[in-house]
């Protein structure tokens, strides 16, 4: 059944998703409420939205219209049915789709929820690139429900200009009104769509009998006028269907191509490539995406991706280009596109790093880029495999970038998914994973002011790993909500042996954006005895919103317990001093960029404006990257408060910080 198909498609732009999958299995409300629950009935009018954990007990649900809506129980005789069938599809391995519009695996009927009809759809979450390993069986279900007598009849009617449209339990008696029944799969009947069929002979009759009594021209006009009027219904059915069948291909939010409309025309072009034409698949991946999209919210995600789209489709008017999942855009280049895919690929880059002003928010993303080559017929599913490990390298190599697939990269994707498996053991073991300490001092009389606690990864075989390339990798996989929670822990420790001293950590937009992250900091501040005031949390500036939202309201709870708090990489991001005031931080921290190239006038220029801006605003400063003497006398001169680097200090094992801290030297401590 179409509608059941339309649903089910609906649920595949959230069901096929390495997120959903993570986010389900964290658990975060928040999130699912955003995503699964309140997004569906937004978008696509779903009447409900439920979730169901691996043993098929609910885990969430959204209810558009609460007031008179069935119970739980009445839901779950309704879709328990189903999900018996889907999961015993599953734990066989399958995963076929139900058409070429559905591609994933599913179930759909019409079912009765209490006295209520409605079509129930059924789909498990899933990976959409294959990284995020569940086994078969043990999947969330989403359940998405559109009531029968609720506003669809009414959508249908518009569409296929239906007069009148509406849905009915018991069969209709009117005379002369159209219907036809809605059964179940098993042919159970669940009630009628009536309408009021079209009659153009009734209408012209009465228009021209009077007329016929006058004159013979008179009736052919009239029946002009009948025909005219049936051929105007003719179109408007005709663009009813190719608005359905562009729906059914295209993306609803951009307008760009959909996920199942690009393998179809990429499987058609490769197979029939002439032995000596050119072609070439870019991957292109939003960077930094999900956190805005968490941070500001889905209406300026929406609009961001939306301006993304138009930047890419202005650049390569003539290429397909797809979107093929929340940030993920696919483009197919043929014959002379194709013979210059570096260009293309770096013109994409900077045309996505320009800055986006989104309802009045500046915002700065970027995009990673893979892209693959092949020359005459090619095997589809080999060249996206290539394209999706150029990707992966180009995210390797500091985002931002693109990467042209090669031989080699086979490798660095074994090597990157060895690397998951080392860090998520090492996070089981508690073992390898160490936080180090990196002095802040003061800037006008050099004493140690405070530490700044970092994550450290020493691997058995590899040795010392760079945070930079294990810390995006656990913020894509999720694991970063363990890091931070080991390195909070030995922070609040180390607070509890040094008493004069305070200590910082880092914490990303999404840890402040979970209900349970202010509970988790104040009850280990309490197992340590450890006053609050002597936290400070570093925030990045992706974490500064422009409205009310779980973050503000995470800081807020912390601020008034008596955490501190810092914005780190101040510059880079999306701040401003007046937003900054009214969250109320308590500090900056200049980005180390803006301080390695102060030895050019501009840059000088701004860290002294950015000083003088915070002073007057009443916030501290402290300016990371300081390397050199010179910079450390310059920043001085600003008024700068506090100073780290490596000209200072590298980070320290937490044995020779407390060292460090408890030698005999004046402590300054953070000033207030």
């Amino acid at each position: 059944m179409k509608l059941q198909s339309a649903i089910a498609h609906d649920q595949e732009s959230v069901t096929v998703w390495d997120d959903a999958v993570v986010e389900s299995q964290r658990g975060d409300t928040a999130w699912i409420e955003a995503n699964l629950g309140s997004w569906m009935h937004t978008y696509f009018s779903h009447d409900a939205s439920l979730l169901l954990s691996p043993d098929s007990s609910l885990v969430y649900q959204f209810i558009a219209d609460p007031k008179g809506a069935p119970d739980a129980q009445q839901f779950r005789d309704a879709y328990l049915p189903l999900v018996t069938k889907l999961r015993t599809r599953l734990s066989r391995g399958d995963t076929q789709g139900t058409s070429a519009q559905v591609l994933s695996i599913g179930e759909a009927d019409v079912s009765s929820i209490g006295n209520r009809s409605a079509i129930v759809s059924i789909k498990p979450l899933m990976s959409h690139t294959g990284n995020v390993v569940q086994a078969p069986g043990t999947e969330f279900l989403h359940v998405a429900v559109r009531f029968l007598d609720g506003d669809l009849p009414a959508e249908i009617g518009h569409e296929y200009a239906f007069s009148d449209l509406r849905f009915t339990r018991d069969q209709p008696s009117e005379t002369g009104a159209a219907f036809i029944p809605l059964t179940s799969r098993d042919g159970t009947p669940a009630g009628f769509f009536r309408w009021a069929p079209f009659q153009p002979g009734n209408d012209v009759l009465r228009a021209t009998v009077p007329v016929l009594l006058v004159t013979f021209g008179t009736l052919f006009a009239g029946s002009s006028l009948a025909g005219h009027a049936l051929f105007r219904r003719s179109e408007r059915l005709a663009a009813s269907r190719k608005e359905l069948e562009h729906q059914a291909s295209h993306d609803a939010l951009t307008g760009l191509a959909n996920r199942n409309f690009f393998a179809i025309t990429l499987a058609s072009t490769l197979a029939n490539a002439a032995t000596d034409q050119r072609h070439c698949i870019l991957f292109v991946d939003l960077d930094r995406f999900k956190t805005v999209n968490d941070t500001f919210g889905h209406p300026v995600g929406d609009k961001l991706i939306m301006t993304a789209a138009a930047r890419m489709r202005d650049l390569l008017p003539n290429s397909l280009i797809a979107r093929v999942g929340g940030d993920e855009f696919n483009i197919l280049l043929s014959n002379a596109d194709a013979q210059n895919v570096e260009e293309i690929a770096k013109n994409i880059v900077t045309a996505l790093r320009a800055p986006f002003e989104i309802d009045t928010v500046h915002i700065a993303i970027g995009a990673s880029i893979g892209a693959a080559v092949t020359t005459g017929p090619c095997d589809p599913i080999e060249l996206t495999r290539k394209a999706d490990i150029a990707l992966y390298h180009a995210k390797a190599a500091g985002r931002n970038t693109h990467a042209i697939f090669g031989s080699h990269m086979d490798e660095l994707l074994s090597d990157r998914r060895a690397l998951e498996a080392d860090l998520r053991l090492a996070l089981k073991t508690h073992s390898q994973l160490e936080t180090f300490y990196q002095p802040v001092f003061a800037a006008d009389t050099g004493a140690l002011s405070s530490l700044e606690a970092l994550a450290r990864w020493k691997h058995p075989t590899l040795g010392d790993v760079s945070p930079d390339q294990f810390i995006p990798l656990a913020e894509e996989t999720g694991l970063i909500h363990e890091i931070s929670a080991l390195v909070l822990e030995d922070a609040c420790r180390t607070l509890a042996e040094l008493p004069d001293i305070h200590i910082a950590v880092n914490a990303s937009a999404l840890e402040l954006a979970s209900p349970g992250y202010a509970l988790r900091v104040l009850g280990i501040l309490a197992k340590w005895q450890v006053q609050p005031n002597r936290l400070e949390i570093e925030l990045t500036e992706s974490a500064m919103t422009p409205e009310k939202s779980e973050v503000e309201t995470t800081i807020s709870t912390l601020r008034s317990a008596g955490v501190r708090f810092a914005i780190d990489d101040f510059g880079t991001g999306y701040s401003t001093f007046s937003r900054i005031q009214r969250i109320e931080v308590d500090r900056i921290k200049i980005d180390k960029s803006f301080i390695g190239e102060m030895h050019q006038g501009a840059s000088k220029a701004v860290v002294s404006a950015m000083i003088s801006m915070a002073k007057a605003k009443g916030l501290l400063v402290t300016a990371e990257g300081v390397e050199t003497d010179e910079q450390r006398s310059a920043l001085q001169d600003f008024g700068c408060d506090h100073l780290q680097g490596f000209l200072l200090s590298k980070p320290l094992p937490r044995s020779t910080a407390i060292t460090l801290a408890t030698a005999d030297q004046r402590v300054t401590g953070i000033r207030a």
